[in-house]
């Protein structure tokens, strides 16, 4: 006699966190292949098979979206920072060479979807008060990383502040193919180790 063919099994109902990781990676999808224009709530659940009320619940606004994902590249790029200064030595020139590569790297690694969705997002409110928050986190980090190399063993404000506006600016220039990888990671490095051996 032949044996019924197994049941299939329930579907495993998703946390929200498990939701909401599933929605962003549906979203990341989406504006890869098709840009930040064709990114709605609606064509966010159809892509990710869920209804629209669920898309809504998660992110309210199709601006709510795009900041939850420069949040979720922003949490990468923490990843990588704490990663690569925890693997580097304990010198300046090393801890330099850390902070520049990854940010350099982090940029790359979303390619052009990261500038596209800071074009989106230009002059909300959402977009000021995450990537505000992002700003101050690595700033809080560089002087942590770089406070016990600098005259006084702290970095001035003024001088993080302008490694990461190098930083930002150079990563930009990789991106859109203005300046070679290599050579603005060294740029930076440079940047950074004259500004703490500057002192204030």
């Amino acid at each position: 006699m032949p044996s019924r063919p197994a049941a299939p099994e329930p579907r495993r109902r998703l946390t929200r966190e498990q939701r909401a990781r599933q929605l962003l990676d549906a979203a990341w999808a989406l504006v890869g292949e098709e840009g930040t224009d064709a990114l709605t709530l609606a064509r966010l659940a159809e892509a990710a098979g869920v209804t629209k009320p669920l898309a809504y619940d998660h992110f309210e606004t199709r601006n709510g979206l795009l900041a939850a994902l420069y949040a979720d590249y922003d949490h990468k790029q923490t990843v990588v920072f704490d990663e690569r200064i925890g693997s580097a030595k304990a010198r300046l020139k090393d801890r330099a060479h850390a902070i520049a590569s990854g940010y350099i790297d982090c940029v790359l690694s979303q390619g052009s979807e990261i500038q596209d969705i800071l074009a989106a997002l230009a002059g909300s409110p959402e977009l000021r008060a995450v990537r505000r928050c992002y700003q101050q986190d690595f700033i809080d980090k560089c002087a942590q990383w770089l406070g016990p190399f600098a005259v006084g063993e702290a970095v001035p404000a003024t001088g993080l502040w302008a490694i990461l506006g190098a930083a930002e600016t150079l990563s930009e220039a990789v991106a859109a193919g203005a300046v070679e990888h290599t050579a603005a990671e060294a740029e930076l490095e440079r940047v950074i180790v004259a500004i703490v051996k500057r002192g204030s």
